[in-house]
């Protein structure tokens, strides 16, 4: 178990990454390196970290539904598909090699920046659907899950953008789903890593009180925002996960 000192540390970190997550996704970019560097081992961060962005997501999703920002209805079938996803990734990355994977990552950050970046007020309007509601249902959410469940950072971001761009859903309608769905597959994969027994139960406590904090406050910010913050926030957000990687790599 960390240091006193440490533990306070992740505590404030879970703060800020879940109001981040609530308002454009990317807390995992916090989190994830801070477990490590706290000396946790990779799956260990990976399982620790589900088990506090579990908490956060949770919170948030109560706000959304309690506030009607979404329908419990319409996110149930969305939030089954994403869990699915996400329960096989986290079974797979017990057995494969996620560098494999994490090769791919730059690519999908580079093109979830430039729509947002390129997009200008076109996001704040709503836009033909370009994707059967079906095939988005079995296709992209198992697909975005399946990566959270794996990996993570950023999984709240690519639901986001894959409501406003295939399905043409408003940012801030889109931003609210995602947090369901980002509920669903942390869950998911919080399933799959204790019973694996992969993560550590003092440091997830902890930071789950900071996550819940982060997403009451978040929660609170997010429908009082404007739209082209999110933006900007979720194309910081995908570049800082760029130089993360390069700098890892």
């Amino acid at each position: 178990m960390p240091e006193l000192d440490i533990m306070l540390l992740l505590f404030v970190v879970a703060i800020v990454a879940a109001c981040l997550d609530t308002l454009a996704g990317g807390g995992g970019l916090l989190v994830l390196p801070a477990l490590i560097l706290a000396g946790l081992p990779p799956l260990y961060a990976l399982g620790t970290n589900k088990m506090q962005g579990t908490m956060g997501t949770a919170t948030a999703t109560w706000m959304m539904l309690r506030h009607r920002r979404v329908a419990w209805s319409d996110m149930k079938p969305l939030m089954l598909w994403a869990f699915a996803g996400s329960a096989l990734g986290s079974i797979a990355v017990q057995f494969i090699d996620a560098s494999v994977l994490r090769a791919l990552i730059p690519v999908v950050l580079v093109g979830i920046a430039s729509y947002f970046l390129l997009s200008g007020k076109l996001l704040d309007k709503v836009h033909p659907v370009k994707l059967p509601s079906a095939r988005f249902r079995r296709w992209v959410l198992p697909g975005i899950g399946g990566y959270d469940g794996m990996i993570g950072p950023g999984a709240g971001s690519f639901f986001a953008v894959a409501l406003v761009a295939w399905q043409g859903k408003p940012l801030l309608e889109a931003t609210a789903m995602a947090k369901c769905l980002n509920f669903a597959t942390n869950a998911a994969s919080l399933l799959v890593f204790l019973s694996t027994g992969k993560l550590l139960w003092q440091v997830g406590l902890v930071m789950m009180a900071g996550q819940m904090l982060g997403a009451w406050a978040g929660s609170h910010l997010l429908f009082r925002s404007n739209p082209q913050l999110l933006r900007v926030l979720i194309v910081v957000l995908c570049l800082a996960m760029l130089l993360r990687y390069f700098i890892a790599g």
